[in-house]
């Protein structure tokens, strides 16, 4: 039979060392990964156009105000919408390129939840960040009182 031999304080030193290093390294790994949609250092990639058959509704004219903004949907894919004058829409992905977070419609301007980052209504561009790239634009055309895809 063999006697055990006494843990030394540098063995135990090291040992405990080692596992708090470990348990950093995943607890830094677990905060710092990315949701999907974004790299999470504001220059994400931009999500892609929703696809949607040619001439389907989005959401009627009427809804949207002049000068004003709407969320709305084509399939499953959240979008924003504004009609900065009577008849004319502009229609984008609501998808923060950030870190993939819905933006929503805040007057003349949209503002993901998320960060921060904030858009122009009417051209989807940075107003100001994390997010470095502008929403995406998609296209849409009026037709009666309904703004349907192209």
């Amino acid at each position: 039979m063999t006697v055990p031999t006494p843990l030394t304080r540098r063995a135990l030193i090291s040992a405990g060392s080692a596992t708090i290093a470990g348990a950093g390294v995943l607890a830094l790994a677990a905060c710092s990964s990315p949701a999907t949609g974004g790299s999470g250092d504001g220059s994400g990639s931009a999500p892609s156009a929703p696809t949607a058959a040619t001439g389907t509704e989005v959401i009627k004219l009427s809804d949207i105000p002049v000068g004003g903004s709407k969320v709305s949907k084509i399939g499953d894919v959240p979008v924003v919408l504004a009609q900065p004058t009577a008849g004319n829409v502009v229609c984008f992905n609501a998808v923060c390129p950030h870190q993939g977070c819905a933006v929503g419609a805040a007057g003349k301007q949209y503002a993901c939840p998320c960060h921060g980052s904030r858009f122009n209504a009417e051209t989807g561009a940075v107003i100001n960040g994390p997010a470095v790239t502008g929403l995406t634009p998609i296209k849409v055309k009026v037709s009666g009182d309904a703004v349907v895809t192209v």
